[in-house]
């Protein structure tokens, strides 16, 4: 159980860097308002799903996610 908690939380921090990272270039970029959003909305809906399908894959529910598993186990 460890090691599925400590690839969880190193998926979760990769997640959430790669979110950091896109919406400081769309923030940075000049995007005009409603594209910018729609980026934003899609993104945050498309993380949503990915941490919601590793949780349930914690928990042992087989959702097709077929992730690299960073440590031991």
């Amino acid at each position: 159980m460890i090691p599925a908690l400590i690839n969880l939380i190193v998926w979760l921090l990769v997640v959430g860097i790669l979110y950091w990272l896109v919406i400081y270039i769309i923030d940075t970029v000049p995007i005009p308002d409603p594209p910018a959003r729609i980026i934003k909305l899609v993104l945050l809906v498309v993380l949503a799903i990915v941490v919601i399908l590793m949780l349930l894959d914690l928990i042992g529910v087989q959702t097709g996610m077929n992730m690299p598993k960073v440590a031991g186990g």
